[in-house]
C-alpha cells in the first residue's frame, strides 16, 4: 500500500524488540498475516503513536491481537448461527441433537463480512474515533450480528436477549431464521435475515444490491466518516456507482471510505471480478472513473485496518492539495478492493456452495457433515477467557467515544428547519411554481442544512428554474450560468442515481422531480428507505432525517405527446400500497394545494411524500382557507347542487377535477343534484392496517361529512388506475353496484390531452355516462347523442372537446 514500508529484515527486527509485535505477526486461528500487511501495520503503528492516537507501539499491536481473536470468534458464530442450536463455550465437538433441523443462512458472504467489519471496529478502536458504517450486502447481516454481540455493540433489547453468556448465544442461534412471530404476528426476534432496525449501528437494510453504492458518498457530512462495505457483483454491474468521483466536494461531503469485498462469487456464478483479468479491468476502470484503487488481502483483519487508515490519509493530503490549488475537482477517491474467496475462513470456501449452506448435507442428520462442521469450526474457536480479555481492550476505546451503534449517521437528526412565508395567489400558473419558488426560499433560510435535487430530466422543462438558477447542477467543468463545481443539483439520466442522492442525504433538504413514467425505475430504492424508517418507527427509535417529495410531474395525462412509455401511472400507485405513515402520496389541483402541502411535507421526520402534480398553467381553483383545509383534511367540497337523491362525484387529480366540473355543468342542466369532492390524499382515507397507520387518517368526522353515508351513487374519476384506487379507497366505496370508478385504463399513444382522456374512458363525458347508469335513466338524458354515440365508440371522438 506504499513504497516506503520496511523490509523482511527491518520486521524481524522490529519483532525482536517489540514481542507484542512478534506475538501477531505469527497469526491466529484462520488469520495470517502477509508480509505486505505485516509492514503496513509497522507503518500504522508508528502513525498512531506520533499522532498520539496511542500510548506505545505494543498497544497498537495487543488491540490488533484482540482484533484477530473477535474476528475468529466472529467466524465461528457465524457458523454457529446457519447450522447450530447452540454453542459449547470449552470448545467441544457438537453432536446431532445439537443442530438446527432446517439450517438457512447467507454464509459464505457474512464470513467474507467478519474481517472486514472486526478491521472497521478495530480502526475504530486504535483512533479513538468512531466511524459509521453502511452495508450494500444487507444479507451478511450475520457478521454484524456476531461481532457486535462479540464486543457489546448492542441496542437494549438485543441485549436484553443475547447479551448473558452462553444463554445469550443460544438465543441468538435460536432466533437467527427462527421464524419466531408475535401475537400480531410481526417477528419477534430482536435479529432478521438482512440488516434492520435492531443491527447496532445499521442505517440501511442493503436487501437491494446495488443502492449502498449510488448512497454512500452522498452520506456523511463534513467532520463525518463513513465506511460503506460493497458487493462486487453489484460494484461491476451498477452504472452510477462508478460516478462518485463526480459528485464528491469535501466542502460539503464527509469522508466516504468504499471497500469492496472481491470474492469473486454470485449466488451460483463467478463474478466477472472472480478472475485475475476482470479484477484487473476494474480497477483500471475505476482509476479512469477517478477513483484510487488499493488492493489488500480480504482475508485479514488487520489489512482491512491498515487499508482504511491509508484511504483517510490520501483523501486527506488531496483535500490539502486541493485547497493549495495543486489539484482540481474530481480529487482520486481512495476505494479498497478486498481479494478474498467466497466463504473464507470453513469449510467450501470459494465454491458457490460458500453462498448459503457451505456443508455437503444437514450436519443434523448427517454423519459426514457433522464431522465436517465440527472438524472446519475448531481452529475458529477462542477459549471464553481469552475472548474476554480481547472484549475488554475494544470496551476501553469506547470510554471517550460513542459506540458504534451510536454513530453520527445512525443517530442522524438535523435541526427543525425556519419554513418560509407562503404566499398563495388566484391567478392560473402551473402549480410547480409553488415548489420552485418555496424550495429556494427554504434552502435560503436554512444553510446549514446541505440541499441536494435529484434531477434525471430537465429541471427547466419541469417548471424548476428557480431552483436551477440557485442551486445549479454540479459538475467538476462548469460551461454556463447553470453549473457550479458546488451545485447542489444532481444531475444523471440515471433515476436510481440521482434518487439515491437524496436517500442519503438524510442530515439536509432533498427534493427529487422527474418525469411520472420514470419515477417508476426510483421505487426499489425508496421503498428500502421507507421500510427500514417504518421498522425504527416500531422499534421506539423512530428516525430523524427530514421528510421531502418526490414529484411525480410531466405526468400521465400531461404526456400525451409522447409515447405510451411516458404514460404510466404505477409510481402512486405503488406508494399507495406502502404504509401511509411513511409515504404520503398527493394530488394537489393547483398552484395553492400544492403550496399549502409544502411546510407538513418538509417538517416530517423519516417520512415521504409522493407529489403527482401538473406542471402545465392550471387554473386557480382553491383559496388560502381551501387550500390549507385541503391539506389538513386531504379532501373537501368543491361544488354542490342540493337535491333529493344526490350523486357523490369524487374527483382525483388536477385534470380530473376539471372533467367533473365539466360534467357537473351538464348535471345542473338537468337538474340532477349531486356534490362535488376533491381528493388530494387518498390514503387518509382507507382502512388502517396497523396502529401507526391510523395516525394518518383523516380526522374524526371528516370521512362522514364529506362522503354521508346516505349518499349511495358515487362516481371517481381518479388519476390512477381504477381498479388500484377502487381497492385502496374501499371505505369510501362501499357498494360496488352503486358507484363506478373511472380512471387510467392502460389506453395512449401520441395523443393530446383530450385523446388520452378519451382512449382512456375518462373524459367529463364517460362520467355523465357513468352518472346515468347509477341514476337508471338513458345517456341521452345527460348527453347529447352525438356525444353519447362518441362514448359507445360508435361516433367522432372531437365531439366531446
Amino acid at each position: 500500500m506504499n513504497q516506503l514500508l520496511p523490509s523482511l529484515v527491518e520486521l524481524d527486527h522490529h519483532a525482536e524488540i517489540q514481542p507484542e509485535f512478534g506475538s501477531w505477526r505469527t497469526g491466529y486461528g484462520p488469520f495470517e498475516h502477509a508480509l505486505e500487511t505485516q509492514a503496513a501495520v509497522f507503518r500504522l503503528a508508528h502513525q498512531l503513536v506520533q499522532a498520539k492516537l496511542q500510548p506505545d507501539l505494543a498497544s497498537v499491536y495487543r488491540l490488533l491481537q484482540a482484533i484477530d481473536r473477535i474476528g475468529s470468534a466472529g467466524l465461528w458464530l457465524v457458523v454457529h448461527m446457519t447450522y447450530a442450536r447452540r454453542v459449547r463455550l470449552d470448545g467441544s465437538p457438537l453432536c446431532a441433537e445439537d443442530f438446527k433441523a432446517a439450517p438457512e443462512g447467507h454464509t459464505g458472504g457474512s464470513l467474507n463480512m467478519v474481517p472486514a467489519y472486526a478491521g472497521y471496529l478495530g480502526l475504530n478502536a486504535l483512533t479513538g474515533r468512531t466511524r459509521a458504517w453502511l452495508m450494500g450486502q444487507g444479507h451478511c447481516v450475520a457478521a454484524i450480528e456476531a461481532l457486535n454481540l462479540l464486543t457489546d455493540n448492542m441496542h437494549p433489547e438485543q441485549k436484553e436477549a443475547y447479551g448473558d453468556g452462553e444463554a445469550g448465544l443460544n438465543r441468538l442461534l435460536e432466533d437467527f431464521y427462527g421464524y419466531h412471530q408475535a401475537a400480531d404476528g410481526s417477528p419477534s426476534a430482536p435479529l432478521g435475515s438482512h440488516v434492520n432496525a435492531h443491527t447496532g449501528g445499521g442505517i440501511a437494510e442493503g436487501g437491494y444490491l446495488g443502492f449502498a453504492e449510488l448512497q454512500y458518498a452522498h452520506m456523511p457530512l463534513p467532520g463525518e466518516t463513513l465506511v460503506a462495505f460493497l458487493s462486487d457483483g453489484a460494484a461491476e454491474e451498477q452504472r452510477g456507482s462508478d460516478w462518485m468521483p463526480r459528485w464528491w466536494r469535501a466542502e460539503d461531503c464527509g469522508v466516504a471510505l468504499p471497500i469492496m469485498i472481491a470474492n469473486g462469487r454470485r449466488i451460483e456464478q463467478r463474478t466477472q471480478l472472480g478472475t485475475h483479468e476482470g479484477l484487473e479491468g476494474f480497477r483500471q476502470h475505476l482509476s479512469r472513473c477517478g477513483f484510487d484503487p488499493i488492493p489488500f488481502d480480504g482475508r485479514d483483519p488487520a489489512a482491512f485496518v491498515c487499508a482504511l487508515w491509508e484511504m483517510e490519509q490520501r483523501l486527506a493530503r488531496r483535500v490539502e492539495e486541493k485547497a493549495r490549488g495543486l489539484l482540481r475537482y474530481p480529487l482520486p477517491i481512495p476505494y479498497g478492493i478486498a481479494e478474498t474467496i467466497k466463504g473464507f475462513g470453513f469449510y467450501g470456501a470459494g465454491s458457490n456452495a460458500a453462498h448459503n449452506l457451505p456443508l455437503p448435507g444437514n450436519p443434523h442428520v448427517d454423519d459426514a457433515s457433522r464431522e465436517l462442521f465440527n472438524t472446519h469450526a475448531a481452529p475458529l474457536f477462542v477459549a471464553w477467557d481469552e475472548l474476554q480479555h480481547a472484549r475488554h481492550l475494544v470496551a476501553q476505546s469506547r470510554h471517550a467515544r460513542p459506540a458504534e451503534r451510536d454513530s453520527v449517521l445512525a443517530m442522524r437528526r438535523p435541526a427543525a428547519p425556519t419554513m418560509p412565508s407562503l404566499r398563495y395567489h388566484d391567478h392560473a400558473c402551473s402549480p410547480m411554481a409553488a415548489v420552485d419558488d418555496f424550495f429556494v426560499e427554504l434552502t435560503r433560510a436554512n444553510p446549514s442544512l446541505r440541499p441536494r435535487v435529484g434531477n434525471p430530466d430537465e429541471l427547466a422543462s419541469n417548471r424548476l428554474g428557480g431552483v436551477l438558477k440557485a442551486l445549479k447542477h454540479r459538475v467538476v467543468d462548469p460551461e454556463g450560468e447553470f453549473e457550479a463545481v458546488d451545485g447542489k443539483i444532481i444531475t444523471a439520466l440515471n433515476e436510481e442515481a440521482v434518487v439515491s442522492a437524496c436517500l442519503a442525504n438524510q442530515g439536509g433538504l432533498n427534493l427529487v422531480a422527474s418525469y411520472e413514467a420514470f419515477c417508476v425505475k426510483m421505487l426499489g430504492a425508496v421503498r428500502q428507505g421507507l421500510i427500514f424508517a417504518r421498522q425504527q418507527k416500531e422499534v421506539g427509535r423512530p428516525a430523524g432525517w427530514l421528510g421531502w417529495p418526490i414529484i411525480a410531474t410531466s405526468h400521465t395525462w400531461e404526456n400525451g405527446k409522447n409515447q405510451q412509455s411516458h404514460q404510466d401511472t404505477t409510481f402512486c400507485e405503488a406508494l399507495l400500497g406502502e404504509m401511509s405513515d411513511m409515504a404520503r402520496v398527493l394530488f394537489p389541483a393547483d398552484h395553492n394545494s400544492a403550496l399549502a402541502l409544502l411546510p407538513s411535507i418538509f417538517q416530517a421526520r423519516g417520512a415521504l411524500a409522493c407529489l403527482v402534480m401538473p406542471k402545465r398553467e392550471r387554473p386557480a381553483i382553491f383559496n388560502q382557507v381551501q387550500a390549507e383545509q385541503l391539506a389538513r383534511d386531504g379532501a373537501i367540497i368543491v361544488d354542490e347542487q342540493k337535491g333529493t337523491n344526490p350523486l357523490l362525484l369524487i374527483a382525483n387529480g388536477s385534470y380530473q377535477l376539471t372533467e367533473m366540473q365539466r360534467a357537473t355543468e351538464r348535471l345542473k342542466e338537468a337538474g340532477v343534484s349531486y356534490r362535488l369532492v376533491y381528493l388530494q390524499e387518498p390514503g387518509r382515507f382507507r382502512a388502517p392496517r396497523d396502529r401507526w397507520e391510523i395516525e394518518a387518517l383523516a380526522a374524526d368526522g371528516v370521512t362522514e361529512r364529506l362522503f354521508p353515508e346516505q349518499i349511495e351513487m358515487r362516481v371517481l374519476l381518479t388519476h390512477m388506475r381504477p381498479e388500484v384506487a377502487r381497492g385502496h379507497l374501499w371505505p369510501i366505496l362501499p357498494d360496488v353496484r352503486r358507484n363506478s370508478v373511472l380512471g387510467y385504463r392502460n389506453r395512449g399513444g401520441t395523443l393530446d390531452e383530450g385523446g388520452m382522456q378519451f382512449a382512456n374512458r375518462a373524459s367529463w363525458a364517460n362520467v355523465l355516462a357513468a352518472c346515468a347508469r347509477l341514476l337508471d335513466v338513458p345517456r341521452t338524458a345527460l348527453l347529447k347523442p352525438d356525444e353519447a354515440a362518441a362514448v359507445a365508440g360508435k361516433g367522432d371522438p372531437r365531439v366531446l372537446r
